[in-house]
C-alpha cells in the first residue's frame, strides 16, 4: 500500500563463515519454544485466570522490548493510498457493523454476529494453539516495524 516507494537497506554486517548456523539454531529453538508456548495456552480453559496469565506474559515481553530496544524505524511515506485506506476502512466498517447490530438484535439465529461465527472454529486444541502463535508472531512483526 504506502511501502512501495520506500528504499529497503541492503547493506547488512558481513557475517563471517559458519556463523550463520549458530543463527539459525537459535531460531529454531525459539521457534520450538514459541510452539510449546502456544500449544500450553491453547489448552486453557477460555476466560479464565490461567488463560489471561498466557495472554499478558507476551503482551508484556513484546510491550519492553518495543520500549527498551525500539526498532529503526521506516520513513512515512510522501503520500497516503487512498484507494488502499479506502478499501480497509470499508472492510472494518463492515466487521464493526456486523458486530454492532447483532449485539443490537441479541445475536438470533438468524443474526449471528462474527464471534458466533468463529468460535466453532477455533474449538480445536490444534486450531487454537496455532491461532495464538500466528497472534504471537503478528505482535512480533508490529515491535520489529
Amino acid at each position: 500500500m504506502a511501502t512501495d516507494d520506500v528504499p529497503r537497506r541492503r547493506d547488512g554486517p558481513r557475517l563471517p563463515l559458519g556463523a550463520g548456523r549458530g543463527i539459525r539454531v537459535r531460531t529454531a529453538a525459539i521457534g520450538i519454544v514459541l510452539a510449546g508456548y502456544a500449544w500450553a495456552a491453547g489448552s486453557t480453559t477460555p476466560l479464565t485466570p490461567t488463560a489471561l496469565v498466557f495472554v499478558l506474559i507476551p503482551g508484556v515481553v513484546l510491550a519492553s522490548i518495543a520500549c527498551w530496544w525500539p526498532p529503526e524505524r521506516i520513513p512515512p511515506p510522501d503520500r497516503l493510498d487512498i484507494v488502499g485506506v479506502s478499501y480497509w476502512a470499508i472492510c472494518v466498517a463492515a466487521l464493526f457493523e456486523w458486530e454492532a447490530s447483532a449485539y443490537k438484535d441479541n445475536s438470533l439465529p438468524w443474526h449471528p454476529s462474527l464471534t458466533d461465527l468463529i468460535n466453532p472454529l477455533l474449538e480445536p486444541h490444534i486450531i487454537k494453539s496455532t491461532a495464538f502463535l500466528v497472534w504471537m508472531l503478528v505482535g512480533w512483526a508490529l515491535v520489529r516495524r
